[in-house]
């Protein structure tokens, strides 16, 4: 337990309240932890007290740095991967390279418990639902802002739009912080949900439409962490097999959620009135923020090692004591922060890779937004269905999202990860499944548009809706997966760029629906994203047949595999 709780915010204010002495590392109970293991593994003469000391020589300014740990997989640091050919510090000056007490270090997140890990993700999870449902369930309370702020639809869809707008925008901040091993993953997390916290209280006593959509903004930034760094806290935590089944069960969540928030909003809404909608994401957010401050350790390895170099230094009075972030910070400017800062968006049009694959995960996350328009106009319009209804018809999707995701680990478990220990492992192999949802999601649109109309039982239409379950896990999870695999070191830039990409679309998609479906019908509305759709097929088939010569071109992906 104390292990658990150690690293959580409720952990460090209780060491900060009692002046360390409660809570300690295993370093602060034996300060010669490190000795020790220096010794076993080093030598009796290899410490920083005796001369002859195990030197490299810098790349860059022939400055010696002295390793007193050793393990087989040094940490990596996130977020100056570009700058480690100059990481000395001034030229002759020691520096002894603090890492970890070996393979079977405890404070390592791949060393930790299942129940340990199952915690975390259940918690990363969770938070991840919440934020996602807080977009969704405020489309069926559109008409009572509507009566209340007396404005017009767009103006009251805005509401939707800019808090996906804002969760999209906050990881390229919060995302390429994360990887900043001074700040870490889970301090980021809790104070960003303790604000959207907050921020939901003005959101709900808004008195005007203004003061509402820039309340809504603004908590959609404040509770976008997740939506991109939940994926990076998972590979902190598993090896690559096990990641590949954690980081679809993670992006679940973030499917069923916006499936369900209208169902929620449209029974409560109608009776209560839209800022129930808000009131009821408080409460479960405070519920996530709670557990949070509790029981959600920092993961990020980085992070670790650099607060484990500064107790050594505070111990020992010797400044020489430094992780590798803080040797390969050393040569930092302002101008290399913000270049860290400005990842997530450089990557976007720099690869090609990540460029198509966040284009496509977007399309699919604009059809789903534009369903939340497009759904009242086909159940509340041609099927007269009342709001509560209304929310009802999203069970089509949830339960195609459901069967899919079933199937689709049933894949990872049995197909994909035997091939991980296959030394001809390529990451286009993770592919294969968008083929199917890449057909799938043009046959579900052209469906649905064609057999939405009143002469037509309404159950037909649902049913098209869950062929969209197929490319909404699949295209998803299987492009996370390929980007997770294929930019291992920007793994959290990677996904907040992606969270950016399908957030535009989900923010601009509604803004039109109505006017999409009014003009051309459901029939025609549809049909023309399916069109659209279809351009997309060749994606999957080109990356997989292609994708090593496109990777290996690349300066940032990977070229060992």
């Amino acid at each position: 337990m104390t292990s658990i709780l150690r690293d959580t915010q409720a952990g460090l204010l209780i060491r900060f309240l009692s002046g360390n002495k409660l809570l300690r590392y295993p370093d602060e109970i034996d300060p010669s932890l490190w000795k020790k293991f220096q010794k076993e593994h080093l030598g009796d003469s290899d410490t920083p007290e005796n001369a002859n000391l195990e030197k490299t020589e810098s790349k860059s300014s022939g400055a010696a740095t002295t390793t007193v740990t050793d393990t087989a997989t040094p940490p990596q640091n996130h977020d100056s991967q570009e700058l480690k050919d100059n990481h000395s510090a001034e030229a002759g000056k020691d520096e002894f390279l603090v890492d970890w007490y070996g393979p079977d270090d405890g404070e390592n997140p791949q060393n930790w418990s299942r129940t340990q890990k199952l915690l975390v993700a259940t918690q990363i999870c969770l938070l991840n639902w919440s934020v996602y449902m807080a977009s969704s369930i405020y489309a069926p309370a559109e008409i009572s802002a509507m009566a209340d702020f007396h404005s017009s639809e767009i103006v009251a869809t805005l509401g939707l739009s800019l808090f996906t707008l804002g969760y999209g925008i906050g990881p390229m901040l919060w995302s390429p912080m994360s990887e900043m091993p001074r700040f870490g993953r889970s301090g980021i997390y809790f104070w960003t949900l303790l604000f959207f916290v907050l921020f939901q209280l003005p959101t709900g006593y808004a008195v005007n439409m203004a003061m509402f959509l820039v309340f809504r903004f603004i908590t959609g930034v404040f509770g976008s962490p997740t939506l991109s760094t939940g994926g990076a806290t998972m590979m902190d935590m598993y090896d690559m097999g096990a990641a590949s089944i954690a980081i679809p069960i993670w992006g679940a969540f973030a499917i069923i959620s916006p499936c369900l928030g209208p169902v929620l909003g449209g029974f409560v809404s109608p009776v209560k009135g839209w800022s129930w909608s808000i009131w009821m994401i408080v409460w479960l957010t405070t519920f996530v923020l709670v557990t949070m401050f509790f029981f959600n350790p920092e993961t990020s390895a980085a992070n670790i090692l650099y607060r484990r170099a500064a107790r050594r230094r505070q111990a020992t009075g010797d400044p020489r004591f430094k992780s590798q972030s803080e040797i390969d910070a050393a040569t930092h400017t302002l101008k290399d922060d913000m270049i860290v800062l400005g990842r997530a968006f450089s990557l976007i049009f720099t690869e090609p890779i990540v460029f198509v694959m966040d284009l496509y995960v977007a399309l699919i996350y604009g059809v789903l937004f534009i369903w939340f328009e497009s759904f009242p106009l086909v159940f509340g319009g041609v099927y007269h269905f009342n709001l509560g209804e209304q929310g009802l018809a999203f069970f089509g999707i949830l339960v195609g999202t459901t069967i899919t995701v079933i199937a689709y680990c049933l894949w990872v478990i049995y197909i994909l990860i035997p091939k991980f220990s296959d030394p001809t492992f390529k990451p286009e192999v993770v592919l294969p499944p968008v083929w199917f949802g890449s057909l799938s999601l043009p046959i579900c649109l052209f469906f649905y548009g064609w057999t939405a109309r009143a002469s037509i039982h309404w159950i037909v239409p649902i049913i098209a809706t869950t062929l969209f379950g197929v490319p909404l896990v699949v295209v998803f999870q299987s492009c996370l997966n390929y980007l997770a695999i294929s930019y291992p070191t920007y793994a959290a830039s990677i996904f907040a760029g992606n969270g950016l990409f399908r957030s535009i679309f989900g923010a601009i998609f509604p803004l039109f629906a109505r006017q999409l479906f009014r003009g051309l019908g459901i029939g025609g509305g549809n049909s023309l994203l399916g069109g659209i759709s279809i351009c997309f097929i060749p994606i999957p088939f080109l990356l997989y047949y292609r994708g090593v010569k496109i990777r290996h071109a690349s300066k940032n992906a990977r070229h060992d595999i």
